[in-house]
């Protein structure tokens, strides 16, 4: 079924004209007309709650937003994905990721094949190895255990595992330290080999072919500071490989035994559930792992079953989609009130901006309205003495996804009211602004003189109106972690599905790296300098003479 024309369907005209009364709304007067709003506009799932009563919307905007999903055939195109059709249409695979999540009793058929049994296999063996390394029982080429794993990998198999190990910390097993290298610049390998023993330290390379050129610089120089202390047969106690190569696992002296595959149709920013969680299951232990499986797979079933009026990830991208094509908001600031999360909004950067920033459609015609706005954020309170003020008071409307747990992982007191206090003040703060009458009274009561009043009067208003979300969960825990990722995933899902774009390519990441080879060609002397605009060929020169 070929998806409509966006601007074209009766649900998009309808909007763009609804669109001309929330000109004339105040979020402050919504609420007073509403006295019920908040239960009306808000919903849990999968231990999350969503409140998105704090968007400049009305239900009549809901009802438009849900009729432009079903004309753009969001529940079928959702169908679709979960049962594994073939939707990565530029690369001809399935997204299956949810497959990662679901129970062994769920039979999933892809190309004739259970794919559940294959996935429960590897689960199988990250569990066997993770208790093996947990207990001390697997150890490095002198007899002692391990105490430290280093994770090499780039994108979803940085990014995934790390955010995750670092947001569950509360949950770690303390004397088996993580530490994660990405960048191919060598002062991040050199600061964590500087950290740690090579007698008691596991290595895990990540990468799908082998081949990837960032992961495979860090792991060669990796194994290369390991053989100055230990010898090549040493190198199978010291390193495991998440990856489909086998040959390549093998000559770089990894026993294949300890290689955990994963597969085509698991895409690298949705990679997290497979085996590039491996670093997880060492961290918090295979149950901890599996209830974070267990929390995405809940919020996935939600996804398939909850109507679209109470479907939490449907609300959330169309929420999205009012505020980007219709508010003309360019950007979406995460904020999550919670330290461990801190991790969390660049994730979501990968998550969202990799999977929607598209400019042609999935038959390859260029999309006829604005997609994935810009991801950005940190955490609060730090946000508040920084960004915040240009969300307060900027020129720009930036709306927020608040996200906090109401109790917390630690028993400092005070510390979690003041907390929370904040992210509920600033979600207010945001909604109602204060207007001139209100900064004129406060000023009074400072005893400000009319004249110094009316001065300060432009500097001390807030035109508020700035729509946010408010996500919370119990406790921030495996599962809860599990649900909230889900619910992104399928958010982004969503809002490409109403774009009608591919969201589980990923084309622009390839034009700078192929580029580089010949660079890095040039820099080293190794052939003259190819045909290059005249500033890279400048910048390649002046690199030339440093060396």
């Amino acid at each position: 079924m070929n998806p409509p024309v966006l601007t074209a369907t009766d649900a998009f005209k309808a909007l763009q004209a609804h669109r001309a009364q929330a000109n004339e709304w105040r979020l402050r007067d919504l609420f007073t007309e509403s006295p019920d709003r908040f239960v009306q506009m808000s919903l849990s799932g999968a231990g999350i709650f969503l409140d998105y009563s704090k968007n400049l919307i009305n239900c009549e905007t809901v009802q438009l937003l849900l009729g432009l999903a079903r004309e753009c055939n969001l529940e079928p195109q959702r169908d679709a994905m979960l049962r594994g059709d073939k939707i990565n249409l530029t690369e001809r695979r399935a997204a299956l990721h949810t497959a990662l999540r679901a129970p062994l009793d769920k039979t999933i058929w892809l190309d004739g094949r259970d794919v559940s049994r294959d996935v429960h296999a590897v689960l199988g063996r990250m569990r066997s190895f993770s208790l093996r390394v947990r207990s001390g029982q697997w150890t490095g080429y002198t007899g002692k255990a391990i105490t430290d794993i280093v994770n090499i990998g780039i994108g979803g198999s940085d990014l995934g595992p790390k955010m995750v190990c670092h947001a569950l910390r509360s949950f770690a097993q303390p004397n088996l330290a993580m530490h994660f290298v990405s960048n191919v610049d060598g002062h991040d390998l050199s600061n964590t080999l500087s950290k740690v023993n090579p007698e008691t330290t596991l290595f895990i390379v990540e990468s799908k072919t082998f081949t990837t050129t960032e992961t495979m610089l860090n792991a060669q120089s990796a194994r290369s500071w390991f053989l100055g202390h230990g010898e090549i047969a040493d190198l199978a106690k010291h390193f495991v490989a998440v990856s489909t190569n086998s040959e390549e696992v093998a000559k770089f002296g990894i026993d294949t035994d300890n290689m955990f595959p994963f597969w085509d149709w698991v895409g690298g920013r949705y990679s997290v559930w497979s085996a590039v969680g491996l670093p997880i299951a060492l961290s918090v232990g295979y149950d901890r792992f599996a209830e974070f499986l267990a929390g995405a797979n809940a919020m996935d079933e939600h996804f398939r079953n909850e109507p679209l009026e109470s479907n939490m990830p449907v609300l959330l991208g169309l929420i999205g989609i009012w505020n980007r094509n219709f508010l003309g908001c360019t950007s979406v600031s995460i904020a999550p009130y919670h330290f461990d999360l801190s991790m969390f909004p660049s994730y979501l950067q990968q998550l969202e901006m990799e999977s929607n920033g598209k400019r042609v459609k999935k038959n390859g015609s260029p999309v006829d309205m604005a997609t994935c706005p810009v991801i950005w954020g940190n955490v609060g309170t730090n946000g508040q003495h920084a960004y915040f003020q240009l969300l307060h008071q900027g020129t720009d409307i930036t709306p927020i996804d608040f996200i906090a747990a109401l109790t917390p992982n630690h028993s400092l007191p005070g510390h979690h009211a003041t907390l929370l206090a904040n992210c509920f003040a600033q979600s207010e703060a945001f909604m109602l602004g204060k207007t001139p009458d209100e900064v004129r009274v406060d000023l009074k009561v400072l005893g400000m003189a009319e004249k110094e009043i009316e001065s300060e009067l432009p500097h001390r208003v807030f035109p508020g109106n700035r729509p946010s979300n408010t996500i919370l969960m119990n406790q921030l825990n495996p599962s809860t972690l599990g649900a909230l990722i889900a619910l992104y995933e399928h958010k982004t899902f969503v809002q490409g599905t109403i774009w009608d774009i591919n969201c589980f390519d990923q084309w622009g990441v390839e034009l700078g790296k192929v580029l580089s080879r010949n660079i890095k060609q040039e820099l080293i002397g190794e052939f003259s300098a190819a045909s290059h605009d005249n500033s890279t060929s400048g910048l390649i020169e002046l690199a030339r003479l440093a060396r």
